[in-house]
């Protein structure tokens, strides 16, 4: 995994950026990437998806999440405000060097989908006993 240093103004600038970008109407579903011991996880909002939908692609050490559907949308609606729904998305995260790809599941209840993806045997901390001679 790749350190990078913590710089408060990049993250400031992110921010408005993605606030502004959301205005438009043209956000992007909403992301926790996290680790535990055992596993890393990728889980993504997608209130009113349907799985049929979404497809989740890993290449060279990134995993990417894609959607895409039809907008339904009543017949020539005048919208005074439209920021629900994204008639289509993709989002890539780069996976870590201690996790493996080959066994990964995903799974997708309640408008939460979840992609779990199992570490490395050789990568998960391990104890060493103390000989004492």
């Amino acid at each position: 995994m790749t350190l990078t240093t913590f710089n408060p103004f990049d993250l400031q600038i992110d921010r408005l950026f993605e606030d502004a970008v959301k205005t438009m109407g043209t956000g992007r579903p909403a992301c926790n990437v996290w680790e535990d011991a055992d596993h890393f996880y990728v889980q993504m909002a997608l209130p009113g998806w349907d799985a049929k939908d979404i497809n989740i692609k890993v290449e060279d050490g990134v995993v990417t999440l894609k959607g895409a559907r039809e907008e339904k949308a009543p017949e020539s609606p005048t919208y005074f405000v439209h920021e629900l729904g994204w008639p289509a998305f993709a989002r890539s995260f780069t996976l870590p060097t201690n996790v493996s790809d080959a066994n990964a599941t995903a799974a997708f209840k309640d408008g939460v989908l979840t992609v779990e993806f199992a570490k490395r045997e050789e990568a998960k901390p391990r104890q060493i006993t103390i000989n004492v001679q």
